[in-house]
């Protein structure tokens, strides 16, 4: 990960579950075989299964020195507090990591490399910190470019935050190539870069740049693939975060969406206690986003990825049907059950596309 092969104990003390720790749980799922251990006191004991149905027999543990007798040598982590400072009681575990000689990844919105004491500390003992939200120097600015590319760029997007955007775009991408298709994943949040090594963190950029940004990536991954699928961020009726949900659309000029909701939410997610706004019916949510991409691209929503984390079998199923009825559309949860539906329908796009050009 991020230029070396680790072994990584993921900090998310106090916090470890399904909707509090979103980065530990996307390194887990993804990149299973570098993390040892999770860091949750208030876990220690259980396994990372236990605590979010994911991980199999990675240990919690309750602090570094357990950790540490399991081999790690990296600290990751792995919550993504709203306001994005280090929480005031991790300083010390961070501290002590690094006078043990291990590397620090935080996708913090502070940067710990700038902090003048952790950076003493890293160089003292010869480890390195890793802000992976840093944005790139380039200030690109988009002009519509990604539009004329020869691959199928699909943006996922959702109905809220923390619905399973980079979740559906990984599971598309694993399940194309697993058909030997030609994808790629652009990842545009801190955990995104974590599992594919690459990116940008498009919250932390300028706002006149994101779409930039966002452009250049898809066509710098376009070049080796015939599917690009670029993880969404934020949503566009969100009070705080359509911002980058938009930019996000225009720069990466899609021509297909895939929607994101979780089954259950009725409510946004919002930082403080006040009332936060509903959540629109799909049916509303797809024809707004699919009015907002139609400004540079036509892009439809070819399907919607349903997070049936909460519900069980038979209520996930019956869930994911009714989904489909309402908006004629299919629909799935790509952890529990596979995109194959979406991915045939991409997969079909290429196909036709390569027929057309042979023909010309």
């Amino acid at each position: 990960m991020l230029g070396k092969q680790r072994r990584i104990a993921l900090m998310a003390e106090g916090s470890f579950t399904l909707l509090d720790a979103k980065t530990a749980l996307g390194v887990i799922r993804y990149r299973p075989e570098e993390v040892v251990a999770v860091i949750d006191s208030s876990r220690a004991g259980r396994t990372s299964e236990d605590c979010v149905g994911a991980g199999g027999d990675i240990p919690v543990v309750a602090g570094l020195e357990a950790a540490a007798a399991l081999g790690a040598d990296t600290l990751l982590l792995g919550i993504a507090p709203q306001g994005g400072t280090l929480p005031g009681s991790w300083r010390n575990v961070v501290a002590e990591a690094l006078r043990r000689g291990w590397d620090i990844l935080s996708g913090l919105h502070v940067f710990l490399a700038d902090d003048p004491e952790l950076a003493s500390l890293a160089a003292r003992h010869n480890c390195s910190i890793l802000d992976v939200r840093r944005p790139p120097a380039a200030r690109p600015i988009a002009a519509r470019r990604a539009a004329n590319l020869d691959a199928v760029v699909v943006l996922t997007v959702g109905s809220d935050c923390n619905v399973g955007k980079m979740t559906t775009a990984l599971e598309l991408h694993a399940e194309l190539q697993g058909r030997g298709a030609r994808s790629a994943f652009v990842a545009t949040g801190q955990t995104g870069i974590f599992v594919a090594d690459q990116g940008a963190a498009v919250d932390a950029i300028t706002a006149d740049f994101v779409a930039g940004v966002v452009e250049r990536m898809v066509l710098d991954a376009a070049r080796d693939a015939d599917i690009v699928l670029v993880e969404g961020q934020g949503a566009l009726h969100h009070p705080a975060y359509s911002g980058v949900a938009l930019s996000l659309m225009h720069g990466a000029c899609p021509e297909a969406l895939v929607l994101c909701h979780q089954a259950g939410r009725t409510h946004m997610k919002l930082a403080d206690a006040g009332p936060a706004p509903r959540i629109r019916a799909l049916s509303e949510i797809i024809r707004d986003n699919e009015r907002a991409a139609s400004w540079v691209r036509v892009a439809p929503v070819l399907g919607l990825s349903i997070n049936t984390m909460m519900l069980d079998d038979l209520e996930a199923r019956r869930t994911l049907e009714n989904v489909s009825q309402l908006t004629g559309l299919p629909s799935m949860d790509p952890v529990r059950y596979g995109a194959e539906a979406v991915a045939t329908e991409l997969m079909r796009r290429v196909d036709e596309r390569k027929r057309r050009a042979s023909n010309e």
